[in-house]
């Protein structure tokens, strides 16, 4: 709850320090005095927007610190953003220059507007003002439904059972897309195997199949070359292979003379030899050797055909045969899609553990509705609402985390006007009044610790206004529980009682709060109830009013 608020410089408050206790808090005063100051403090504290005239005249900065203690909600998100501290107290500092410059802390260290609005949430409800008031929202009103009910684990069992499905879902998904990603490159890889097949290559053929085709290209050429070589070593009218016979003869005539010409008879032997075999040779190549375009062209359509696939397939022609091999592999290694049936059975099997949940919360969300729609629209009765309504209406959506429907509050003002929704109700005091019984019927439900109703009485007086006062009295016995009120029926019902006045000094105006002690009490009482001149009936009144 809130402990502490100190003031300095904002508006028209020089300087306030107050202390608050549990239970009903009103403040009271004049008209213009400052009381709605201290909730647009506060709410600035709370990450509303600030700028810089909000900086009392003459003033450097506006600095505003809220004390709270915590509970149990409150201490996790501060060790969660890391601004907790030892003991379990939270404090809270907005400070706003003369040059609209904006600066925040909790708890001592740097923090943003967004966080101080994400705490105050879990801290303080204002209402009566259409910008602070959290039950105008969709989601706060299915939350307080929930809570209302005690459905916070069902429904965090459904959250679970959509992110389960959900997760299946997008797993078959995907898995799908990649079955059919699949399909298409298994279709690919067979075709492209398939193509090479036809072609029946072997290990090393590229290579064998040039010198082929280089051999048939210039058979011609080879028949001619190797004929004239065997004529010119042995079939010529003087070939090579006679003369050298020749000489031989002679020298060994001429060895017995002199021996040094024997090794020159020896390498002219062993070129005899060599020449007898290349003739040889020469006459079995020329044996083998003939012209056959017939197979020229065929080789010449293999070369083309090794030639062209290579291009298609991005590779060298002695690089088909690896890329075959390298395209196998991978067709090889593709699985089929035979889980995706498996999949879609887990997928239904999920859906329908979250439907049947959800139908569970449907179901006693109807019966709350039901309830709590009552409990209202007879609560509006006794605020200045006669024949006024409230339901909350249950609208069928797509499955979503917080399950089948969505959730909206309706109002009707008085008789004879249809339902609305609670967000588009246009009298501010109207709406006030309505989320003033909302909260005093779902008080037990509601988390946040401080509850701020400012002017909630506006446009009701007597008999109303003492209905209203009993049941602030009666939420801030769960809940601290702080008013802006011009209400005398309303403010004798406080626990606590503060005065808001104006004064003047140096040609300016400063707003100034006064815990009222009990014969203080009765002053301002009397004052609220007879006005500018306080007489002894209206202090008598008063009495009876603080007495009641």
């Amino acid at each position: 709850m809130l402990r502490t608020l100190a003031i300095r410089d904002f508006v028209i408050v020089d300087a306030i320090e107050l202390e608050f206790s549990a239970g009903f808090t009103v403040f009271t005063g004049e008209t213009g005095a400052g009381k709605s100051i201290l909730i647009d403090a506060l709410a600035l504290t709370l990450g509303g927007r600030g700028d810089a005239s909000m900086v009392r005249e003459g003033a450097q900065k506006a600095d505003i610190c809220a004390e709270f203690s915590c509970n149990a909600v409150t201490v996790d998100w501060l060790k969660e953003h890391d601004f907790y501290a030892d003991d379990e107290q939270l404090l809270i500092r907005r400070v706003i220059d003369n040059a609209g410059r904006s600066k925040a802390y909790i708890n001592g260290i740097n923090a943003t507007a967004a966080q101080l609005r994400e705490l105050g949430e879990l801290l303080v409800d204002i209402h009566g003002q259409h910008a602070h008031q959290s039950l105008l929202k969709a989601e706060a009103q299915r939350q307080l439904l929930d809570m209302q009910g005690g459905l916070q684990s069902l429904t965090n069992e459904i959250a679970q059972r959509f992110k389960h499905w959900r997760n299946l879902a997008k797993q078959r998904e995907e898995f799908e897309q990649n079955a059919k990603n699949i399909l298409q490159e298994r279709q690919r890889l067979e075709w492209q195997v398939g193509e090479l097949d036809k072609l029946q290559l072997k290990q090393g053929e590229w290579e064998e199949i040039n010198q082929e085709h280089s051999r048939l290209a210039h058979a011609a050429s080879l028949l001619e070359g190797a004929q004239e070589a065997a004529d010119i070593i042995a079939e010529s009218d003087h070939p090579i292979l006679s003369q050298v016979s020749s000489t031989l003869q002679k020298l060994n005539k001429l060895v017995e003379f002199d021996s040094k010409l024997t090794p020159i008879i020896e390498s002219l032997e062993s070129a005899r030899i060599n020449l007898q075999e290349c003739a040889y040779a020469l006459n079995d190549y020329l044996g083998r050797v003939e012209l056959d375009p017939a197979r020229l062209k065929q080789v010449e359509h293999r070369v083309e055909t090794l030639h062209s696939t290579a291009r298609r397939f991005h590779v060298e022609p002695e690089g088909l045969i690896g890329e075959l091999a390298s395209l196998q592999q991978q067709l090889q290694q593709l699985s089929g899609a035979s889980d995706i049936a498996s999949l879609r059975k887990q997928e239904e099997l999920a859906y329908q553990a979250y439907f049947n949940e959800a139908q569970t919360l449907s179901k006693k969300r109807q019966a709350l509705a039901l309830e709590l729609g009552q409990a209202v629209s007879a609560a509006m009765q006794d605020l200045s609402m006669a024949g006024g309504r409230f339901a909350i209406q249950l609208v069928d959506c797509e499955p979503s985390s917080t399950g089948l429907e969505t959730i909206e509050f309706m109002v009707a003002g008085h008789a004879g006007v249809q339902l609305r929704p609670l967000a588009k109700v246009a009298s501010g005091g109207e709406l006030a009044r309505i989320s003033l019984a909302i909260s005093v019927i779902t008080s037990c439900a509601t988390a946040t610790p401080t509850l701020i109703f400012d002017e909630v009485d506006s446009g009701i007086g007597g008999a109303v206004a003492e209905v209203v006062g009993r049941l602030l009295k009666r939420l801030g016995q769960d809940r601290q529980v702080l008013c802006v009120t011009h209400l005398p029926q309303v403010a004798s019902q406080a626990n606590q009682h503060f005065e808001v006045s104006k004064t003047q000094e140096n040609n300016q105006t400063f707003s100034q709060i006064t815990a009222l002690d009990n014969k203080q009490r009765v002053e301002e009482i009397a004052r609220m109830l007879g006005g500018v001149e306080i007489t002894a009936t209206t202090r008598k009144h008063a009495r009876e009013l603080l007495a009641s």
